[in-house]
């Protein structure tokens, strides 16, 4: 099995080598760079080429949400979990709505970081209990314009990817449980973000909200 090229991007640096230390010890995951600085990280990505990065929240050196943006749009399949010292509801839902596949706290257990690494890294995102909560009841109450607005006339194969999607299903699950390849699985996820007009995983999970595709 090739590891999981993981960067970690945070100032403090105690906390940094502690979550150094638990990348270092599993097996599957390789530790290519970490630094405390967002320019600095930003550099490193041109020569290096993480699946997934751990970034501080209040990452000094550039603007958090410039630098989804940057990394998102250099960077597509690079995966982002982002770290906070506090439950900052709102700011969450901007990171989220930003890019960013995933958010925990700085006192998370080892074993959610190690979870969360691997969620993000298959299924796109990684939610907590809490943050689907909040991330809901949030995008809920916004215009439907915000998110998931055009028009959607799903077909019936595409409602049932879908609510295996908000599932939280990765695609070799759906293709599984759907008797269907995983490429197939694939088309039909991409079609989903065309069709409901959402880059991101949050969109999808609203639309079916919204439109009583799946109920919470």
């Amino acid at each position: 099995m090739i590891p999981l090229k993981i960067a970690i991007a945070d100032d403090q640096k105690i906390f940094r080598k502690g979550l150094t230390a638990i990348v270092n010890d599993i097996k599957e995951f390789d530790l290519v760079f970490e630094t405390g600085n967002g320019f600095d990280l930003l550099h490193q990505l041109s020569s290096k080429k993480p699946d997934v990065i751990i970034i501080d929240i209040r990452l000094p050196g550039m603007n958090d949400l410039k630098m989804l943006d940057h990394i998102k749009a250099n960077f597509e399949n690079i995966k982002i979990l982002m770290l906070s010292a506090v439950d900052e509801s709102q700011y969450v839902i901007k990171v989220m709505k930003a890019g960013a596949n995933g958010y925990l706290l700085k006192n998370s257990e080892p074993e959610e970081i190690i979870l969360a690494i691997h969620e993000v890294h298959e299924k796109g995102f990684y939610f907590n209990k809490h943050l689907s909560v909040t991330l809901i009841k949030e995008l809920l109450v916004q215009p439907p314009a915000t998110i998931g607005s055009k028009e959607a006339m799903l077909n019936d194969r595409e409602i049932d990817i879908l609510k295996l999607i908000c599932e939280e299903s990765t695609n070799i699950e759906i293709a599984k449980k759907l008797f269907l390849s995983v490429r197939t699985v694939e088309g039909y996820r991409t079609k989903l973000f065309e069709k409901i007009g959402s880059k991101k995983i949050a969109g999808l999970v609203i639309y079916a909200v919204k439109n009583g595709i799946i109920h919470v």
